[in-house]
């Protein structure tokens, strides 16, 4: 199990990367915490556009649709692969992998070659799968909005 202490605790790094390690693991546990969503939960049911890259995809992990199935079963979606994750060497660190969390909850999860810009938007959900795919995931955000207008 991880060991998660309550949010607020304090963990001194002892170099550079335990800190950026705590930070991507803490993020990733703060994403599927209650309020998010919640958030993420009310914004698709409204058609609103939801947008999640790189590990925010993982917010995903107890999210549900209307009819209380995991929101990303039979959707197409994408987020850090797990070969990105073991290339930065941190596949034992993340509390999960965000593409074994999309297909056990029956997201179509597709990917490109590791580091690819590769952006998915199924209906009003828009996922992408690294860093890289920022910029295009803003894209099809604004692209959705423009046609909500």
């Amino acid at each position: 199990l991880w060991p998660w202490k309550p949010l607020g605790t304090t963990y001194p790094p002892q170099d550079e990367l335990e800190q950026k390690v705590a930070e991507r693991a803490g993020k990733m546990a703060e994403r599927t915490n209650l309020r998010p969503i919640g958030v993420i939960e009310s914004n698709h049911a409204a058609g609103k556009p939801v947008a999640l890259v790189c590990h925010a995809p993982g917010a995903l992990q107890k999210t549900h649709a209307a009819d209380g199935t995991p929101l990303v079963r039979g959707r197409r979606v994408t987020g850090f692969t797990n070969s990105e994750e073991d290339a930065v060497g941190l596949t034992q660190v993340v509390p999960f992998l965000v593409e074994d969390m999309l297909k056990a909850n029956g997201g179509l999860y597709e990917k490109k070659p590791d580091w690819a810009t590769h952006v998915i938007t199924d209906g009003n959900l828009i996922t992408g799968q690294n860093p890289g795919s920022s910029e295009a995931a803003a894209e099809a955000v604004l692209a959705m909005l423009k046609q909500s207008a």
